[in-house]
């Protein structure tokens, strides 16, 4: 009866976990603070200087939901005006990953055209969501 009630506890406590964790995949996070965080110089290098926002992808080589993200990540650049993509690989980086604070691959930035970051998501990013947190910051 004991192991019944444990491995009961187990399931609804990972069942649980879980779904926190789905509810946070793709959410749009702006910048807590009000201050200007610059990107480090390796991502600022990485920016497109044609774009007011870049939207900066950090992968890995063996992520495999990074190859949706770049998808769709492109094809938002490709659509909407102001709007660049750039793709970061962090395998052979993890100086680069500690510095950003990435726990998670795919992680988007989105960086102005000064490297400062405007956003992020952590997974494959809500196209809707991104747009409208986007768009405060891009043309017309």
């Amino acid at each position: 009866m004991t192991g019944a009630l444990v491995a009961l506890g187990t399931l609804l406590v990972a069942a649980v976990v879980g779904f926190a964790l789905r509810a946070r995949d793709g959410r749009v996070r702006a910048r807590e603070d009000d201050t200007a965080a610059r990107v480090p110089a390796e991502v600022r290098a990485a920016l497109d200087a044609g774009a007011r926002v870049t939207l900066v992808q950090l992968s890995t080589t063996f992520c495999a939901p990074c190859g949706q993200t770049r998808v769709l990540l492109s094809d938002l650049a490709a659509r909407t005006d102001g709007l660049a993509h750039a793709d970061i690989d962090l395998t052979d980086r993890p100086e680069l990953a500690k510095a950003l604070s990435v726990l998670r691959t795919p992680t988007t930035l989105a960086v102005d055209s000064r490297g400062v970051e405007l956003l992020r998501v952590g997974g494959v990013p809500k196209r809707e969501n991104l747009l409208a947190a986007l768009a405060p910051h891009l043309p017309g």
